[in-house]
């Protein structure tokens, strides 16, 4: 394993257990069995780190909103719809530990507002994507002419989000089953709307 896969394999388990607030660089380097001036050789700092961490080591939500566009008119709208909100509910239920301290630090929601724009990621980009793959599927007659794709894919991120923070609220772990109910119930509330 490579010293940057380490430290990211370190850092996540870090950030999940303390929130990204509480995780000092310092903390990760040790953790990872590294020296913190060996952490900043492969990271520019903390919130660069976060972001390869959501990136790499949660459930793969980012490369599979990457990939909605060319995706259009391949299979069927609900099955790529329920994929991605599978995708989407085990991404923030895994990051939603890590995620809910920044909001409490306002120069640490800052430094990740300018990493995120060095990047041009964030979390809008999951919205951006979805809406792009349903505004497509319009073009291809296989979403109804008359749906707001924007508010399409805010209901279903919103949703998938809500019950990630619902289940940490009430210390309910995301089990398989659960989450595939949740996503079929979601996902064909949404196709009545969207047929």
């Amino acid at each position: 394993m490579s010293t940057r896969d380490r430290i990211l394999d370190a850092a996540a388990h870090v950030m999940r257990t303390r929130g990204l607030a509480n995780a000092t660089t310092k903390e990760i380097a040790r953790a990872a069995g590294y020296s913190e001036a060996t952490l900043y050789k492969h990271f520019r700092d903390k919130a660069e780190l976060f972001i390869d961490v959501l990136k790499e080591r949660l459930p793969s939500l980012i490369p599979l909103v990457k990939s909605l566009a060319e995706r259009a008119g391949q299979g069927t709208v609900r099955d790529t719809l329920l994929e991605l909100t599978r995708a989407a509910t085990l991404f923030y239920h895994e990051g939603f530990p890590m995620t809910v301290s920044i909001f409490a630090e306002p120069h640490l929601l800052a430094a990740q507002r300018t990493a995120m724009g060095r990047r041009a990621a964030g979390p809008h980009r999951a919205n951006e994507g979805v809406a792009g793959y349903l505004r497509a599927e319009q073009k291809l007659g296989r979403v109804a002419a008359d749906v707001d794709p924007d508010a399409a894919a805010a209901m279903l991120l919103g949703a998938c989000f809500q019950y990630a923070f619902l289940g940490h609220f009430a210390d309910r772990t995301a089990e398989p089953a659960t989450v595939d109910a949740f996503a079929t119930s979601i996902v064909d509330t949404l196709m009545r709307a969207l047929s």
